[in-house]
């Protein structure tokens, strides 16, 4: 309806009644206000936040692959405890028992917590809500590097326990033989990982995809590389500046010079900054079905 006074409104302000064009003007108006779509706030970032942790662990598979991570690390202690010499009951070997596992295992979480949007087709009502994309993948992504920091604090936590336990019930001193600067090459590592299967996950949009990519990464690629380095000494050479993988396996033994951290910003940038970018490139323009 027009927000202008209507003839009759014109005449009868003509005619000396100013006071009923006025009401109609204020009539008119309101009801044009009232015509307008409502908006509203967008959901707070940190909502999008905790939904996005309970997609991460209220699936089957993301209970399941939590449960075979803490399983596996459980296992993994037993068998230092059980197996290991007196000399080799140190902090860095219960540390690394549990965490080579949360190592391998935790990427997939990632990965998952990307492609369930499309596998699960749960993409139409998550972008629904969140029409902003970027924000849902932002969202994720902080999801991701929190998992990655909380596990590995676990894993820290329990190999010490584990380490105290042990000397203990063996009768030895505790060696605690990791230093600060070593637990956070640790840490970096593993989250570049995370970020690998975080990668994969947008890159591909697709579960089985990007999880037979991301073993293969881990254990198929090194191997080949590594046979490669064995057999060319170009290679070898070139080595550390086209080998991302080889490249962050280095980082868990540390000491890393200037050259080093060169090295890893070359691969990193060709094998994990680039392909990411043209993941959410794809993420936020794919059609959602």
């Amino acid at each position: 309806m027009s927000i202008t006074p209507t003839n009759t409104s014109l005449r009868s302000a003509s005619a000396g009644d100013p006071e009923g064009a006025t009401t109609e003007v204020m009539e008119n108006t309101h009801t044009a206000e009232s015509a307008r779509p409502t908006e509203f706030e967008p959901i707070p970032f940190r909502t999008v936040l905790g939904v996005e942790l309970r997609k991460a662990f209220d699936t089957r598979s993301g209970f399941w692959l939590l449960a075979a991570i803490a399983a596996a690390g459980v296992i993994a202690t037993g068998a230092v405890l059980a197996f290991a010499n007196n000399s080799d009951l140190t902090y860095d070997n219960f540390a690394g028992a549990i965490g080579v596992p949360m190592t391998i295992l935790l990427p997939v979480v990632a990965i998952l917590a990307v492609t369930g949007e499309w596998s699960q087709r749960a993409g139409l009502t998550t972008f629904t809500l969140v029409p902003h994309r970027g924000r849902v993948i932002r969202a994720k992504f902080v999801v991701t590097i929190a998992i990655g920091v909380a596990s590995m604090a676990l894993a820290l936590a329990v190999g010490a326990l584990g380490n105290i336990v042990a000397t203990g019930i063996k009768g030895i001193d505790t060696t605690w033989d990791l230093s600060p600067t070593s637990i956070l090459y640790i840490v970096g590592a593993d989250l570049i990982g995370m970020t690998v299967g975080f990668m994969l996950g947008v890159l591909t949009r697709n579960s089985a995809g990007a999880i037979v990519t991301y073993f293969s990464y881990w254990f198929v690629l090194p191997t080949l590389s590594m046979v490669l380095a064995a057999h060319q000494t170009w290679f070898k050479s070139a080595q550390p500046w086209v080998d991302f993988n080889w490249d962050q396996g280095r980082m868990y033994d540390g000491g890393f010079t200037a050259t080093d951290w060169a090295q890893l910003a070359v691969t990193g940038t060709f094998w994990l900054l680039l392909p990411l970018a043209f993941g959410l490139w794809r993420v936020v323009r794919a059609e959602v079905k």
